[in-house]
């Protein structure tokens, strides 16, 4: 007998947890970059590490491993990384306002990402029994990843990805951190490197026997009497003069006053309270998903693969959006390519490593795997020899397909 409070109140608690981790996602990237840029971290690692990287993925599995429910994890992790492709990527293709070139970057990450998506799809058909070994070839591939990138950033090989997590909004907290934060960085800019097209302020000597000072202003028209602004003006004309300087630099007066901004506590603290928000929606997602499953005599991996999955690429969909609007092809492969790399290799190392490996047995089919493997394929295709409106809606089609497969096909319930 299904208990409908029951239901209603597990619904209300993953609409819920998700608010949780779209805070948390966010405070916990904006400020683990923050405070890599004051400790000297190298930029190229923040945004391997915070560009697509997948942490809130990575809870969620920690979460459904911490309560014995492996498969979903697992689900999940083959679910999102064809979410992202055919649902995500397909409505960059779709929203495109025309046909979309990809350059170089582009088709190195989503080579690196079939690569490594073959791999994963290899371990799981034949070397599953492998288990503990497996997951940390998994992780060895991660770091070997994160590592080959980075050299491939620094020799100009390819650009570093764009972090997609942090371009979704902020709370207004976060708004204000960094208004405060790029104060700090615009109260270092020397005056001396204002805009020479501005107006300029020299002060010059009106004669040698006379230490009083004439301001030339307004250069470019000419205007320039030779005679010190009277006692009358003197105060306007200063103000006009801090304006302008201000202007220069873009700054206001209240900005070069409040000087200092966040320290790197206020930072660390944000950064924990991040953490905290994305474990807390990791549980209440995963056990909310796990309830509602059993209610329903529903497979957890099929809701990992599904509902689940649908659920935490939510962002990535909308960044792909609007980053198409705006023309920005490359977000929308970083968004994609770089999410998908991370769910293989950090997310299924972890799982496998720490996961239970007998009830991953026989947890996906060779359907679910087939069009994860096949998905990559398609992306690197279109990258390769460009992007059109069709294609969008083509793989688009395919994900509908995919979610109503999941639902009629035959599956074991206690898997």
């Amino acid at each position: 007998m299904i208990s409908s409070d029951n239901v209603a109140f597990n619904i209300a608690a993953f609409i819920g947890g998700l608010f949780v981790l779209e805070f948390g996602a966010d405070k916990f990237i904006d400020h683990t970059a923050k405070i890599a840029s004051r400790t000297g971290i190298p930029p190229t690692l923040v945004a391997l590490l915070t560009a697509g990287a997948e942490w809130e993925e990575l809870v969620v599995v920690v979460a459904a491993i911490s309560q014995k429910q492996s498969p979903l994890a697992l689900g999940n992790i083959l679910g999102s990384s064809i979410s992202n492709i055919l649902g995500a990527f397909s409505l960059g293709l779709i929203f495109s306002p025309s046909a979309i070139t990809f350059d170089r970057s582009a088709k190195i990450y989503t080579g690196v990402l079939l690569g490594l998506t073959t791999f994963f799809t290899i371990f799981i058909l034949f070397f599953e029994s492998l288990g503990r070994i497996g997951g940390g070839l998994l992780l060895v591939t991660f770091v070997l990843y994160i590592a080959s990138i980075a050299w491939a950033i620094y020799k100009g090989i390819v650009s570093p990805p764009v972090d997609s997590d942090s371009d979704s909004d902020s709370d207004s907290s976060d708004d204000s951190d960094s208004d405060s934060d790029d104060a700090d960085e615009k109260d270092s800019v020397p005056l001396k490197e204002k805009p020479a097209h501005r107006h300029t302020h020299l002060h010059v000597r009106s004669n040698s026997n006379s230490s009083s000072t004439t301001t030339l202003h307004d250069l470019e028209s000419g205007q320039h009497t030779g005679v010190p602004p009277s006692p009358a003006n003197l105060q306007d004309h200063h103000e006009g003069l801090h304006k302008d300087i201000f202007d220069d630099i873009n700054l206001s007066p209240l900005q070069t006053i409040k000087r200092g901004g966040h320290s790197t506590l206020y930072h660390l603290t944000h950064l924990t309270l991040g953490f905290l928000a994305l474990s807390l929606s990791g549980y209440i997602l995963s056990h909310s998903i796990t309830t509602l499953s059993a209610e329903f005599s529903l497979s957890s991996t099929l809701l990992g693969i599904t509902l689940l999955s649908f659920a935490t690429t939510l962002p990535e969909k909308v960044v792909s959006i609007f980053s198409a609007k705006r023309g920005e092809s490359g977000i929308v492969v970083a968004n994609t390519a770089g999410s998908n790399i991370f769910l293989v290799t950090l997310c299924a190392g972890v799982l496998y490593l720490t996961g239970d490996i007998a009830s991953l047995k026989g947890s996906v089919t060779l359907f679910e795997i087939g069009c994860m493997w096949t998905s990559s394929v398609v992306l690197f295709g279109i990258v390769m020899f460009g992007g059109r409106r069709w294609m969008g809606w083509a793989l688009f089609v395919a994900y509908i397909g995919f979610i109503i497969c999941e639902f009629t096909m035959d599956r074991d319930i206690d898997k």
